[in-house]
């Protein structure tokens, strides 16, 4: 265990990429469920959403980044509780979110599954008869 303040640090920051990228995929994607689904309401409180949704990704991404590198400091307790616990929080967090804004948004769970006899309306194309050349 050389190399544990080092390794502490390098997990610390995957952990900081990796909550700023799964929540901030996340938040993009709730964003974009209101603006389709409250146009009025978005585009009236647009600047405060954006900012709540990129202060709370930065604020757990930070947390999470934080207390991995807290949890990892102990070379005779890995692998840590907290620090498991925190990996596993991270992880759960954006896939939650997504479940639960698909549901509010009335989509259902993670897999969409169609309604049995719902058949999506195809559109047909009707031939033109063929044109005479000449007449």
């Amino acid at each position: 265990m050389v190399h544990l303040t080092e390794f502490r640090i390098g997990i610390a920051a995957c952990a900081l990429v990796s909550g700023l990228v799964l929540n901030g995929l996340t938040a993009w994607w709730l964003l974009r469920l209101a603006s389709r689904n409250a146009p009025p309401l978005y585009r009236e409180y647009r600047v405060w959403a954006v900012g709540a949704a990129a202060l709370l990704v930065l604020l757990t991404a930070g947390g999470g980044g934080y207390l991995t590198y807290v949890g990892l400091k102990d070379p005779k307790r890995l692998p840590d509780a907290l620090s498991v616990i925190v990996a596993t929080f991270m992880l759960l967090l954006p896939l939650a979110v997504s479940v639960a804004g698909r549901r509010l948004a009335g989509m259902g769970g993670i897999i969409p599954v169609d309604e049995p006899g719902a058949e999506v309306p195809t559109r047909r194309l009707r031939r033109r008869p063929p044109q005479q050349v000449g007449r």
